[in-house]
């Protein structure tokens, strides 16, 4: 009987429906653990698939391709470790999360999925069946239990692996980040280890799919809920863990703890990644935004350089009659600091022209927002000229905030294809403004130091549309404001919550009525990075015409 066990963790990141792509990474790592004299090694949940697969995992044709995906792997890995590999099953006419051992060239086991979450970001309710309990499975003569994700924030499924013979539990995950969750998942997997005594493997995927990133962090912990191992948040790695056998079972043996960062830099790397991979995984090289001479784009225009290089991206300054020397000046150093590309596209001939074909029809009429929105779209109709033209995909710049209450023309500056900052709060973003300018690590591709001006930071908030428009006229303060959404938002908290914080009555209902009546433009909105449990789009999903106010 062995006394040694060494379990190679892949924290790797896969694309959805690069079925040929997943593979070849899970063959790579697998090699990696054949020279390393690995005994098997592991890969996250659904990887051959890439997560979140959404209802492409219902096509028949792909689950197909998925499962020979597998098969073939396991073929080309026959010498060597086991390998684990997350991935569609069909039994009958029911569809399986399921989890693969591969030895031999074959099958050994397939683990399937019980518990199928169906909040948030997760459907998998609507795409998979539930399975009946697992037990172990053999590899080299030690039984591991493998619960699939959800599987181990509930007891009973591992207790079953407990109790049929599992002596190590590896837990395979596809797991998105939002903010402080890694204490969540600590405390899930601690209980479990506390339940079963066993030791216990979290193993985690990388990298950016669509709104979501996967922020890795894979641990080990021993029976008593000891940290022996933790790899990187947001980085790929391999690591070998070593089990040995002891008088009182399986033990990991320590290695490298790596120390996570805090929640701001973990926020901006996971804004950095997600746009990252979604040029990557879409096929862009380049990027587009407007730079305003405001803290929005100027931190979009800090995020698209740290993420893909200065040099592929097109800053532009779009000036009308209301655009402030200080924003010139501003928008122009901050594309110097950078070392982007920076173009100067003044809007007023364009504007002349619309203004004029339109008179007639607007003859007798007072300006008002019409004439501001125009500015606005005729922007997004110059920005999205130069994405067709020069192939650069065009960057929207609301945060959260704008993004909850409307405030952004729909068409205008709300047109592009990703938005990096779309779950940031405004006082967020300040604060996220001055720790970059404070901070540089080695995966930022744009240069060190005070990259946006103090200025851009500390100025009041102004989308210059009219003569002296700050963002106040319309809207509470954003201090109040972000409060306010936190609340009814974030919370899911009513008016009357509102005013026991101690904010006004008026202003949070106020709040209210933006919030459900810009559903419609969120509905049309860019997608942005997942930094929050309760992001727009699938953690909040309201209807677009909703007539209801909270009474309170």
């Amino acid at each position: 009987m062995a006394d040694r066990f060494r379990l190679m963790l892949a924290q790797l990141n896969p694309t959805v429906g690069d079925l040929e792509g997943n593979a070849s990474q899970a063959r790579d790592a697998w090699e990696a653990a054949k020279i390393e004299g690995a005994d098997m090694i592991a890969l996250p949940e659904m990887f051959i698939t890439g997560y979140n697969t959404q209802d492409l995992v219902l096509k028949p044709a792909f689950y197909t391709d998925a499962i020979e995906s597998v098969r073939k792997l396991a073929a080309d890995c026959a010498d060597g470790p086991a390998l684990a590999i997350g991935g569609p099953w069909i039994e009958g006419t029911e569809l399986y999360n399921a989890y693969f051992i591969c030895q031999g060239g074959k099958f050994t086991a397939i683990n399937l999925k019980s518990h199928l979450p169906n909040t948030t970001v997760f459907d998998e309710v609507r795409l998979f069946t539930p399975a009946p309990l697992n037990g172990p499975y053999s590899v080299n003569g030690v039984r591991i239990g493998s619960p699939i994700c959800e599987d181990a924030w509930y007891e009973d499924v591992a207790e079953t692996m407990a109790e049929t013979g599992a002596e190590i539990l590896l837990v395979p995950n596809g797991s998105p980040y939002f903010r402080d969750k890694m204490v969540v998942r600590l405390n899930h997997m601690v209980a479990r280890v506390v339940e079963t005594g066993l030791p216990l493997v979290y193993l985690n995927m990388t990298g950016g799919q669509d709104d979501q990133v996967f922020d890795g962090g894979s641990f080990v912990l021993n029976p008593g809920g000891e940290l022996a191992v933790q790899m990187p948040v947001l980085d790929d790695a391999l690591t070998l863990v070593e089990f040995e056998r002891t008088d009182a079972g399986w033990r990991a043996i320590p290695g490298k703890v790596h120390t996570h960062p805090d929640a701001m830099e973990q926020d901006y790397n996971v804004m950095v990644t997600g746009l990252r991979d979604y040029c990557r995984k879409t096929g862009f090289g380049k990027v587009l935004l407007g730079l305003s001479g405001g803290i929005d784009s100027a931190i979009v225009a800090t995020i698209a350089a740290d993420a893909l290089g200065p040099e592929n991206i097109r800053c532009v300054m779009l000036p009308s009659e209301y655009t402030s020397q200080a924003s010139l000046d501003d928008a122009r150093e901050v594309a110097e600091n950078l070392g982007c590309r920076y173009d100067f596209v003044p809007i007023t001939e364009g504007r002349q022209a619309i203004t004029s074909t339109l008179a007639p029809l607007f003859e007798g009429t007072e300006p008002d927002l019409t004439e501001e929105n125009i500015q606005s779209r005729l922007r997004g109709l110059l920005l999205m000229a130069l994405s067709n033209k020069f192939g650069e995909m065009l960057l929207t710049t609301g945060n959260k905030s704008e993004v909850a209450v409307g405030y952004a023309t729909i068409y205008g500056d709300m047109a592009g294809g990703y938005n990096p900052i779309k779950d940031m709060y405004k006082t967020r973003v300040f604060d996220c403004c001055r720790w970059r300018n404070e901070n540089h690590r080695g995966w930022m591709k744009a240069p060190a130091g005070e990259v946006i001006p103090p200025r851009v930071i500390d100025k009041p908030p102004s989308a210059e549309l009219r003569e002296d428009q700050k963002d106040s006229d319309s809207l509470p303060d954003y201090p109040v404001l972000d409060a306010i959404l936190q609340i009814l938002v974030d919370a899911d908290g009513s008016i009357e919550d509102c005013v026991a914080a101690g904010f006004d009555r008026a202003d949070a209902k106020k709040v209210e009525h933006l919030l459900y009546i810009s559903e419609y433009k969120r509905f049309q909105s860019a997608p942005g990075p997942r930094l929050s449990p309760r992001a727009f789009w699938l953690d909040r999903r309201y209807p677009v015409v909703n007539h209801w106010r909270d009474q309170s």
